[in-house]
């Protein structure tokens, strides 16, 4: 279909900033973002080139209480489009906004927050995962001394790397945040 395409795009947990501006050049390409899916696929439709702000929040909970929770949010002009793992997609007109440099956040203590809440709903399950998965795993197989014990060891060890840069990455990109929002 002219009218419609799918990239698949991948956003590490620290990149939601990344993700939104994304989203906003697609738009001022002349692509809306419908919607994202399981497999990082990010689905558009054609329309007029535009600058959109595009808008994410990490609040797992909202979905309890989502009419009120996207009601807030529409007060404001913010349009929802969806809830994925935890996010919820907003999207606004730049010229809606007054020259101002808007986001869904009020005052750097509710920035701080989402941040604190994207630890402890994507992080913090990861250091488990971590703790008690993979460091058990290398120790275990490291211990036999077979073919296909090597060949668990070595993927392990890989894993182990993978989410040592995830946990850096995030404490890097976290206190970054940090010190910007605490100036």
């Amino acid at each position: 279909m002219k009218g419609k395409k799918t990239e698949m795009k991948f956003f590490p947990i620290p990149q939601w900033k990344k993700e939104e501006m994304y989203l906003r050049e697609q738009h001022r390409k002349g692509w809306r973002f419908v919607k994202v899916n399981g497999l990082c696929l990010y689905h558009f439709e054609k329309c007029e080139a535009e600058d959109v702000i595009y808008q994410l929040d990490y609040n797992p909970d909202a979905i309890t209480q989502k009419s009120e929770y996207v009601q807030m949010f529409q007060d404001c002009g913010w349009e929802f489009l969806q809830n994925f793992m935890g996010y919820s997609y907003f999207r606004k007109a730049a010229r809606e906004m007054d020259g101002r440099d808007e986001e869904i956040f009020c005052d750097d203590a509710s920035r701080l927050d989402m941040m604190k809440r994207v630890f402890k709903g994507r992080v913090a399950p990861l250091i488990a995962l971590f703790f008690l998965t993979i460091i058990p795993q290398i120790y275990q197989q490291y211990s036999f001394d077979t073919a296909f014990s090597r060949g668990l060891l070595v993927f392990f060890c890989v894993m182990f790397c993978i989410y040592l840069v995830m946990f850096v990455s995030f404490a890097v990109s976290f206190w970054e945040y940090y010190k910007s929002v605490r100036k």
